[in-house]
């Protein structure tokens, strides 16, 4: 059986890897794989610390955030593709919508 350090660390090292590619990436779709990168990290989390405890509300809470995490990529999509639409470009520092 494998140590609930072992699913801890790999559950930080893809959260890590999420959050560098957020703050440093400028394409809108790869932003949006990271947060992808980050929720699918806390999920090992939770189902780590579920089979540690011997609990199933940990697994319950990871079909929820899976819905959430499916239901924000659609939607964030459709608002890339919209805005790709109109300014021909997924560069997020190049986006000015709300700007006069």
């Amino acid at each position: 059986m494998i140590a609930l350090n072992w699913f801890l660390i790999v559950s930080a090292i893809l959260f890590a890897i999420g959050v560098i590619g957020v703050l440093t990436r400028k394409n809108a779709i790869v932003v949006f794989m990271c947060v992808e990168l980050m929720l699918s990290a806390v999920n090992i989390s939770l189902v780590a610390f579920s089979s540690y405890m011997g609990d199933v509300h940990g697994q319950i809470m990871v079909f929820f955030i899976l819905c959430v995490a499916a239901a924000e990529a659609a939607v964030g999509l459709a608002i890339v593709i919209a805005i790709f639409r109109n300014s021909f470009t997924a560069d997020i520092s190049k986006i000015n919508l709300l700007r006069w």
